[in-house]
């Protein structure tokens, strides 16, 4: 078994990005809108929030309550949108119920849309074209298996959670690589069935250690996206990892393992937007 190290690779590209912002003459900047007193999306959000600035890049945090109307969002990001000194605009994910969030994720111009969530981007991976940006998550799990030499072509791919975020875009973009692709869901049947025939398989469902050694195929690659804390505060991913580890060739662990390459990914998003239309 060979640990996919996140952590290490996430530091490489951020690395190679400090040294090209220190080479422009204007920064790009990363607006971030935080909604609610959430705990984990303030914790995201501040740790994001540090990544930029520590890569030379400005950074702003514009902070709604809980009861902000739709309205006030629609027009904060329609200002974002006008305003020449910011490169990328994130919401930050989940929004309070009261709010429909893909009327304020579609209200995001294309050229600032940094977590590449709007429907024209999803659309042209669909189409098996470069988007403007493409979703931090999968292109971070895209990159590790680049960096690990793990072959993608040709090989049974099962993907667990179908969110907008990481199942559907990364199930897209996997099969632009020429992989077969099986998308599975909480309604899926035989789910363990369908998990224990996979070369690679991917689990994006926030459901603590909720694969265990008998969903795995033998020298199966296994990439865990899922990231909760545990009764006892400590952190663990949708894949029980102690009992899993010696049945794979290649695992990641949580933490370390794929949130590490999201947050580099978003600052590639940014300066990338940064460099194409600025």
């Amino acid at each position: 078994m060979q640990l996919i190290e996140g952590k290490k690779i996430a530091e490489k590209y951020l690395e190679n990005l400090k040294q090209e912002i220190k080479q422009m003459s204007q920064k790009p900047c990363l607006a971030v809108i935080l909604v609610g007193d959430d705990e984990a999306s303030k914790i995201y959000v501040k740790n994001k929030n540090k990544k930029a600035q520590l890569l030379g890049m400005k950074s702003v945090v514009i902070n709604f309550p809980e009861t902000v109307s739709e309205k006030e969002l629609l027009n904060k990001i329609e200002e974002l949108n006008k305003d020449n000194s910011v490169s990328a605009i994130l919401v930050q994910l989940p929004l309070p119920k009261h709010i429909d969030t893909n009327k304020i994720i579609n209200a995001i111009d294309i050229k600032k849309d940094v977590d590449g969530f709007k429907p024209e981007n999803t659309g042209r991976i669909a189409q098996n074209d470069e988007p403007f940006s493409y979703p931090c998550t999968p292109l971070g799990i895209i990159k590790l298996f680049e960096e690990y030499k793990i072959e993608l072509e040709g090989k049974n791919v099962v993907v667990i959670g179908r969110s907008n975020i990481v199942g559907k875009p990364l199930s897209l973009m996997l099969m632009n690589k020429n992989a077969t692709v099986t998308l599975t869901h909480s309604k899926t049947l035989n789910l363990k069935e369908i998990t224990s025939n996979a070369d690679i398989l991917i689990c994006a469902t926030g459901n603590p250690k909720m694969v265990k050694r008998d969903w795995v195929k033998q020298n199966a690659v296994v990439i865990d996206v899922g990231i909760r804390k545990n009764t006892d505060n400590k952190l663990s991913g949708d894949v029980d990892f102690e009992d899993v580890k010696d049945k794979c060739s290649f695992i990641t662990p949580v933490p370390g393992g794929v949130g590490p390459m999201t947050i580099a990914m978003l600052m590639h998003n940014t300066v990338q937007l940064h460099k194409r239309f600025k």
